[in-house]
């Protein structure tokens, strides 16, 4: 079996909205981490200092996976003072989407999916 069909395989049974955001949004194991916080947190607004210290990540780590959700909608940012504010996107949309994504994560066979396609965009 090549990767592709592998590939293929893992992939058919997915919804194909949650596979589109694992594609275009939540591409790495940060942002995956990422979204889970604020879904967590809806009402979290803070700097990537401390979102980092809270999921336990460098904030030089997390700043490009932070600016990438916001380039993506999943995420917005705002400016107080001279520090960057992160908070989630108020798309009504676009937080159902990651409740499904975050829903769909509580079922194992869908977290070796997605594992599998986060680690294959990597390469």
């Amino acid at each position: 079996m090549t990767d592709m069909d592998l590939a293929k395989q893992l992939m058919d049974d997915i919804n194909p909205h949650l596979l589109d955001f694992l594609r275009k949004k939540v591409n790495s194991f940060i942002k995956w981490d990422l979204v889970r916080f604020f879904h967590d947190n809806p009402h979290a607004a803070d700097t990537s200092e401390n979102i980092a210290r809270y999921i336990g990540r460098d904030a030089r780590t997390i700043e490009d996976e932070l600016d990438g959700l916001v380039d993506a909608g999943v995420l917005q940012v705002s400016q107080v003072s001279d520090l960057s504010i992160y908070s989630l996107a108020k798309d009504k949309e676009m937080r159902r989407l990651i409740g499904e994504f975050v829903e769909a994560c509580n079922d194992r066979q869908f977290r070796v999916k997605a594992i599998y396609h986060v680690i294959r965009a990597m390469r």
